[in-house]
């Protein structure tokens, strides 16, 4: 029986420190295109507005919260910082997520496969 060991390390090492850098630099310009916010920011910010509102509706029980809500009340709160780390990422998606939620209407991204 003969052991194979596998190629000598250097010959390893040189394609080692390639698949390195090339990693390395493709994390480089998705950051720099990107910057600290994610390609699915936008997706991120509206789920985000869509769950606070639809929580809020699913308790609001004489519907005072609600009409609060679609009358301006999702467009302060992401103003006044409520929205969160999610709603950095786009506050224009969060708020429309939050609108969505408290009409009760179906979430944008419900039912895709991205």
């Amino acid at each position: 029986m003969h052991r194979h060991e596998g190629p000598p390390p250097r010959k390893f090492v040189p394609l080692a420190v390639a698949a390195a850098l090339l990693v390395l630099t493709g994390a480089g310009l998705l950051i720099d295109a990107y910057d600290d916010r994610p390609p699915w920011g936008t997706d991120i910010a509206y789920e985000g507005g869509y769950v606070l509102a639809s929580r809020i509706r699913g308790y609001d029980t004489d519907g005072s919260r609600t009409r609060s809500l679609l009358a301006g009340e999702c467009a302060r709160m992401e103003r006044d910082g409520m929205g969160g780390d999610r709603a950095v990422h786009d506050p224009a998606a969060w708020v429309e997520g939050c609108l969505d939620g408290a009409a009760g209407h179906p979430s944008r991204n419900q039912g895709l496969i991205r």
